[in-house]
């Protein structure tokens, strides 16, 4: 399905319906299937360890599935999780962003199924790879 709100679009909306985090994201790319989101890992990302918490690793999925979703649908704030499930394959690297791909598997009426890849900025490997589903609302 194509694209019908731009980065830009998708930007505007993050910062005006959720600017508790809107600061925490960026957008790097809307895909043909999905989006490229961007985790600016801060001090607040980290647990004792220095790593980044499973909590904003879910935080990025979370993100970046509901706005390639929004990107398709159009801005329906009440879209919500209704699955979901994070595999934590390593560690990430220290002091570096994450960056999650994420591609829609599925976006029918009622439900969308989304997968994410997540990455260290600059590394290969992921670090965790998640799949979630949302509920998307009736039109009204």
């Amino acid at each position: 399905m194509r694209a019908i709100m731009t980065q830009a679009d998708l930007s505007a909306f993050i910062a005006r319906e959720f600017p508790q985090v809107c600061d925490d994201f960026a957008i790097e790319r809307l895909t043909e299937d999905g989006i490229v989101m961007r985790l600016k890992v801060a001090e607040r990302h980290l647990r004792p360890g220095g790593t980044v918490s499973g909590p904003s690793i879910f935080a990025l999925a979370d993100v970046a599935v509901y706005l390639a979703i929004l990107a398709r649908i159009g801005p329906v704030a009440l879209a919500v999780t209704t699955s979901s499930g994070v595999d934590f394959l390593r560690k990430p690297a220290a002091g570096v962003d994450l960056i999650g791909t994420a591609r829609l598997l599925k976006l029918g009426r009622v439900l969308a199924v989304g997968d994410v890849l997540i990455r260290s900025d600059g590394q290969e490997e992921p670090v965790a790879r998640a799949n979630m589903t949302y509920s998307i609302p009736p039109r009204r």
